[in-house]
C-alpha cells in the first residue's frame, strides 16, 4: 500500500497542499495532474522518501521503483548494471557476494554469509537478472551493443530510457514516474503505454502527455485547489468531471447568493416593524444558506494564436532528390516531394532516425533562417545537403522553433527587449500583451532573458513567432516544456493556423490531431511519404 494522511506542504506564503489524504490501490495507474508549479514533483518526492512532509505521515511498499531524474548519476556504470541497481536488495547483495568471492582465502562465517546471499539472489530473480535487464532494455530501444557500454558514453536520450528501465526492474510493488515519456520516440511510448497497462501494481506517474495519461490511467490525482482529488477514469473523464463538479459549485453558490439577497431585503424592510418573528427566521435561513468557498485554482490558460501576415504561393515547397550522410552514415536518401500551402507534415520516427536532419536541410536553403541561427541550434558545422535541391516558394516566411533553442535567447536583455528586436515597428503595449497571452505576469516583461526556465524560455520563442507572423511554421519539439494546458493552446492554435507546418514531436495527440500529412522515417534511410492523417496512415500500414 502506498498512501498519504494529514500531508501538508507550503514555501513560504504559498500553500501547495493542505492536510491531504489518499491512497494508491494495487492494480490501479493514476495520473499525477495538475498546473506547473502546483507541487507535483514536490508530492512525487514524498511518496518516493526523498523528502519528508512538514505535517503528516506517509506509508510506503517495500520495493518502489522511481524513475531517476539524475542522468550522471550512472556514469561509471554499465547500462545493464544501471537498471539491476533498481532492485536495491538484489544489487547489494551481488555486490556483498562478489567481495566475498574476490577473496583468496574464505573463512567459514563467508561461506556462511555466502548461502544467506545466494538466497537473496535466488529470491529476487538475481539468476535472470541480465536477461530481464536486457530485455527492458531492448524493449525501450537500447541495442544490445549497448547494454555493456558505461552509462558515460550514451547520449542523453539513451540515459533516460535506461534509467526508465531501471525503474521497471525487479517488479516493484510501486511505481513512480516522473515525465516518463521525455526523449521518447513514439514506438517507445507505445511499448511503456503496454508494459504499463499489464502492470500488477500501483502506478504513479506525471505527465504532459495527454495520449499517454488516457491510455494508462484509470484514475487521475489532481493537484488544484491548495488540496489533491482522485477521479475515477481517464485524463479527458477528469477535466469533464472537474468542470461539472467546479459549474454545479458556481450554479448552486449564485442561487444561493439571490435568495440570500432577497431575504437580506426583506431583513431591512421590517427589522423595525412588527414582523420580527419573521424577519427572524429569515435571519436564520441566511445562516443556513452559507455560499460555498471556492478555493483559487491554479490552472493557467495560454492563448497562441498563429496568423500570417501574408499567404505565401501556393506551392510553398520543392524538394528534389534531397540526401545528407554523416561521414559514411547515410541518413536521408534521394527524397523528393512537392509541398502545397496549408499543409501539416508530421516527421515522424525513432530517436536518432533523422527528423532534425531534414529540419536543418529545409532550412538551410530558407529564405528568412539565418544561417548563424542554424548553427547555432544544430551545432553543426558541415554542410546540411549533401545531395538534390531545396526550393522554397514565392513570398515563404519561415519562423522557426528550434528543438535546443536556449542558445537563441541572447543574456543580458529583459524579455520585452528581445522580443521588440524582432518587430522594430511593435508598440511596447502589443509586445506586453503576447507576454500576457503567454502568462507573464506584467513585472516579468523586464525580467531577464539570463534566468529564464526552459517553459519561459519555450514561451517567449512562441510570442516570437506570433509577433513575426510567418506563413510557415517549422516546429521541432516545441512541447517539450509546456504543460498540457499549453500543449492543448498549441495544438488548437495549429488546427486554425491557415499556413503551412512542418512539426516534430512524439506526442501521438499533437499528430493525430493536427497533421494531414505524414513523413515517417524508415530503418533503410528511406522516408515514406503518406498524404493523410496519422489515424489513415496507421490503418495503410496495418494493411
Amino acid at each position: 500500500m502506498l498512501s498519504v494522511s494529514n500531508v501538508s506542504m507550503r514555501y513560504g506564503a504559498k500553500i501547495l497542499f493542505d492536510e491531504v489524504s489518499v491512497a494508491f490501490t494495487p492494480g490501479k495507474r493514476y495520473g499525477l495532474t495538475g498546473p506547473n508549479g502546483a507541487g507535483k514533483s514536490t508530492f512525487m518526492k514524498l511518496l518516493s522518501g526523498e523528502i519528508e512532509p512538514q505535517k503528516g505521515t506517509v506509508v510506503r511498499p517495500r520495493k518502489l521503483g522511481v524513475l531517476s531524474q539524475d542522468q550522471f548519476a550512472f556514469d561509471a556504470y554499465t547500462a545493464l548494471d544501471t537498471v539491476i541497481m533498481g532492485n536495491k536488495r538484489l544489487w547489494a547483495a551481488m555486490e556483498e557476494r562478489d567481495a566475498i568471492y574476490a577473496k583468496h582465502d574464505m573463512t567459514d562465517e563467508d561461506g556462511m554469509k555466502l548461502g544467506e546471499l545466494e538466497g537473496i539472489v535466488g529470491e529476487e530473480d538475481g539468476y535472470t537478472a541480465e536477461s530481464d535487464a536486457a530485455i527492458l532494455l531492448q524493449g525501450l530501444d537500447i541495442p544490445d551493443e549497448a547494454h555493456a557500454r558505461k552509462m558515460s558514453e550514451l547520449q542523453g536520450g539513451q540515459k533516460v530510457r535506461v534509467l526508465l528501465a531501471q525503474a521497471l526492474f525487479g517488479h516493484p510493488q510501486a511505481l513512480l514516474l516522473d515525465e516518463p515519456t521525455n526523449n521518447l520516440d513514439l514506438d517507445s511510448i507505445h511499448w511503456l503505454q503496454g508494459f504499463l497497462n499489464v502492470y500488477d501494481g500501483v502506478v504513479i506517474a506525471i505527465s504532459h502527455d495527454r495520449h499517454f495519461l488516457n491510455s494508462i490511467c484509470t484514475h487521475i490525482a489532481d493537484i488544484d485547489y491548495e488540496t489533491i482529488i482522485t477521479y475515477t477514469g481517464s485524463y479527458d473523464e477528469m477535466v469533464l468531471a472537474k468542470t461539472q463538479v467546479r459549474s454545479q459549485i458556481e450554479s448552486q453558490n449564485a442561487q444561493r447568493e439571490k435568495k440570500i439577497s432577497q431575504l437580506n431585503e426583506f431583513i431591512a424592510r421590517f427589522a423595525a416593524g412588527t414582523r420580527s418573528s419573521q424577519v427572524q427566521s429569515r435571519r436564520k435561513e441566511v445562516e443556513r444558506l452559507q455560499v460555498t468557498e471556492l478555493a483559487k485554482s491554479n490552472i493557467q490558460r495560454p492563448y497562441i494564436k498563429f496568423e500570417p501576415k501574408r499567404p505565401s504561393g501556393k506551392h510553398i515547397l520543392e524538394i528534389e532528390h534531397l540526401g545528407k550522410a554523416y561521414g559514411d552514415k547515410p541518413v536521408i536518401r534521394d527524397f523528393t516531394a512537392s509541398i502545397t500551402r496549408g499543409e501539416r507534415i508530421a516527421l515522424m520516427g525513432r530517436n536518432g532516425a533523422g527528423k532534425t536532419t531534414l529540419v536543418n536541410a529545409l532550412l538551410a536553403n530558407s529564405p528568412t533562417t539565418p544561417e548563424a541561427e542554424l548553427r547555432k541550434t544544430s551545432g553543426y558545422d558541415g554542410p546540411f545537403v549533401d545531395a538534390g535541391k531545396v526550393i522554397w516558394g514565392h513570398e515563404a516566411s519561415i519562423g522557426y522553433f528550434a528543438q535546443d533553442h536556449r542558445g537563441l535567447i541572447e543574456g543580458g536583455m529583459t524579455a520585452l527587449e528581445w522580443l521588440h528586436q524582432w518587430n522594430p515597428a511593435a508598440v511596447s503595449e502589443e509586445i506586453r500583451g503576447l507576454l500576457g497571452q503567454m502568462l507573464f505576469a506584467r513585472e516579468e516583461a523586464t525580467k531577464s532573458t539570463s534566468v529564464l526556465s526552459g517553459g519561459e524560455a519555450a514561451r517567449l520563442l512562441f510570442c516570437k513567432l506570433m509577433l513575426q507572423k510567418p506563413n510557415v511554421l517549422v516546429l521541432d519539439e516545441p512541447t517539450n516544456h509546456l504543460d498540457l494546458e499549453a500543449i492543448n493552446a498549441l495544438n488548437i492554435s495549429l488546427q486554425r493556423y491557415q499556413g503551412t507546418v512542418f512539426l516534430v514531436t512524439h506526442d501521438h495527440d499533437l499528430i493525430d490531431e493536427v497533421a494531414t500529412r505524414i513523413w515517417h522515417f524508415e530503418s533503410d534511410h528511406k522516408l515514406t511519404d503518406f498524404k493523410g492523417t496519422y489515424e489513415e496512415y496507421q490503418a495503410a500500414v496495418v494493411v
